[in-house]
């Protein structure tokens, strides 16, 4: 049963390759996704990784966390669940 990490505060030139390469160290890493801005198309300095088991998983976070690369110290821990979100707008009441 696969698991997904959240690795935030990554450095913003650090490439999906990169990414995937590191946390191959741990175990085999299903996805990589780093999660750029809309309008600008720049990286936000998070990304999403699965792993393939939750041993794994584990065993990344507790290499990862607080980790130095190039100057920034990784955060990585399990994601939260997506929550649904609403359909935008501006909270107008359509009474």
């Amino acid at each position: 049963m696969s698991i997904k990490l959240y690795v935030g505060n990554l450095p913003h030139q650090m490439t999906e390759e990169q990414l995937r390469g590191l946390f191959a160290e741990a175990g085999h890493v299903a996805s990589a996704k780093i999660i750029h801005d809309r309008q600008t198309g720049q990286p936000r300095g998070f990304a999403f990784v699965e792993m393939e088991s939750k041993l794994e998983g584990q065993k990344a976070i507790s290499m990862f966390n607080g980790k130095n690369i190039e100057g920034r110290t990784l955060v990585v821990n399990e994601a939260r669940p997506q929550q649904k979100r609403g359909f935008g707008g501006r909270g107008r009441d359509y009474r």
